[in-house]
């Protein structure tokens, strides 16, 4: 039996569809006695995406941005976010969009890219599955200031600590993005050996 067969949507009602896509569904679930439950959720509908941790194992540092996240900051979070690259796909491959959305906020051009898993980042009420990346980067990758896009309202900031330096930082508090300690954490573990 497969999840779909324990699952009855009975109302799906759109409560938002101003900046992404908020809904409240009530459906019945098949517990494992048997009995059917009436549940209600909310889930947050933004799209799919992609991150990268970019690294240079001669220099064993790291390529990491540092922006502006009001949710963060509205949870008592008083600092620009230190993040890996990342993006919402936007209807391109996964691969297609992270090399886009580096070159944007970065201003690296990189072309070898690996993906390396992915992964729901909060399914209790966000849809999206995000697409971790790997990929190499040089100095003779750099093509522009990158900086993100202003018309969204980004104003994104390069950080390019040592591998070592940055899981400091997750140690001590300076990175406490989820994506970004998962990628850090696989680096350790499997890129700078």
């Amino acid at each position: 039996m497969t999840i779909s067969d324990r699952i009855k949507v009975e109302d799906v009602t759109t409560l938002s569809s101003d900046w992404y896509i908020l809904k409240k569904t009530t459906f019945s679930f098949l517990r494992g006695d048997g009995t059917w439950q009436k549940q209600s959720r909310e889930t947050y509908d933004r799209g799919n995406g992609a991150t990268i941790l970019l690294y240079d194992l001669e220099r064993r540092t790291v390529l990491l941005t540092r922006q502006f996240r009001y949710p963060a900051y509205v949870n008592g979070h008083d600092d620009l976010l230190t993040e890996a690259p990342a993006g919402l796909l936007d209807n391109a491959s996964p691969e297609e969009r992270i090399k886009a959305e580096v070159e944007e906020e970065t201003g690296y051009r990189v072309s070898d890219v690996r993906q390396i898993f992915d992964a729901f980042m909060s399914p209790g009420s966000v849809t999206e599955r995000l697409h971790f990346f790997v990929g190499a980067y040089s100095a003779a990758d750099e093509v522009s200031g990158g900086g993100g896009n202003a018309d969204e309202g980004e104003e994104i900031e390069r950080l390019e600590p040592t591998i070592d330096e940055a899981l400091e930082m997750i140690g001590d508090g300076r990175i406490r993005d989820g994506k970004t300690i998962m990628l850090l954490q696989h680096a350790a573990l499997h890129v700078f050996k």
